[in-house]
C-alpha cells in the first residue's frame, strides 16, 4: 500500500492555526500548539506535516472532531522546542 501521506502537501493537512483563549493558554501552560486540519488525515500525518512546516520535533498529537465538522488537532512539542516562540514567530502572540 503507498502511503498518502508522502505524495500530500503539509499545507493541505494543516489548513490553519488555532487561536483562542484556550489555545493561548495550552500553548503557554503546556507546550501545546492548536491547529485545524483535514479531516482524511491521522494523527500520523498531522506530526509529519508540522515538523517539516515549522522545524520542530512532535511529542504527540490528539484530534477531535468539532460540532463544525471540522478536525481540531492538539500538537504537543517536544520539550526541547518550545510553542511560545513558535507561536510568537507565527505573528499568534
Amino acid at each position: 500500500m503507498i502511503d498518502m501521506s508522502l505524495r500530500t502537501s503539509p499545507w493541505k493537512i494543516v489548513k490553519r492555526m488555532h487561536i483562542s483563549d484556550k489555545a493561548i493558554r495550552k500553548i503557554k501552560e503546556q507546550n501545546t500548539i492548536v491547529v485545524m486540519v483535514g479531516l482524511e488525515f491521522n494523527k500520523r500525518q498531522v506530526k509529519r506535516a508540522v515538523e517539516e512546516l515549522f522545524d520542530v520535533e512532535v511529542e504527540k498529537v490528539n484530534t477531535m472532531i468539532t460540532p463544525l465538522a471540522e478536525k481540531k488537532a492538539y500538537v504537543t512539542l517536544r520539550p526541547e522546542y518550545s510553542a511560545l516562540d513558535l507561536a510568537i514567530d507565527l505573528g499568534i502572540l
